[in-house]
C-alpha cells in the first residue's frame, strides 16, 4: 500500500483571475505565497496558503471550459473549509456579498456546516469544529 504523508495542494482553475484572486486573498484570507505568470501558456499560476501552509494553487488560462457543479457530478464534490464559529464565518461572507445555503447539521457528527460558491460557482463549504 502506498504510504502518503499529507494533502499537498488542490489546484483550481479561474475565468476570471482577478476576480479569483480577489475572493481567495481579499475575502476568504489566504495569503499569497508566490504569483508568477507563464508567458507561453498566458497563463497565472497563484500559491495560495492558510494560516502559513500552502494550500491552493490559483491558474489562469485563456478561455477554460465550465465545469458543471449542478447537478452533480463525478469528480470532486467540494473544498471544506473548517472553521470554529460558523456563524461568524457565514456573517463575514454576507458582508461581502457571498451567499450561503442555509445552515445544516452534519447527521454523523452533530457538526453545523454550510455551502457557498466561488466566482465560477465551484462549491466551497464552511464545517464547523
Amino acid at each position: 500500500m502506498l504510504h502518503l504523508n499529507d494533502i499537498h495542494h488542490i489546484a483550481i482553475i479561474c475565468s476570471d483571475y482577478q476576480k479569483s484572486k480577489h475572493f481567495y486573498t481579499a475575502i476568504l484570507g489566504l495569503e499569497v505565497l508566490q504569483e508568477v505568470y507563464r508567458e507561453e501558456r498566458n497563463s497565472f499560476k497563484l500559491d495560495l496558503a492558510l494560516q502559513g501552509r500552502y494550500v491552493i494553487e490559483l491558474f489562469s488560462f485563456p478561455s477554460p471550459p465550465k465545469r458543471p457543479s449542478r447537478p452533480e457530478a463525478t469528480g470532486l464534490r467540494h473544498l471544506a473549509f473548517a472553521v470554529e464559529n460558523l456563524d461568524v464565518a457565514v456573517e463575514e461572507l454576507k458582508q461581502h456579498g457571498v451567499l450561503t445555503e442555509p445552515i445544516r447539521v452534519d447527521e454523523y457528527t452533530g457538526r453545523r456546516f454550510t455551502f457557498f460558491a466561488d466566482p465560477d460557482e465551484l462549491p466551497l463549504e464552511l464545517y464547523e469544529v
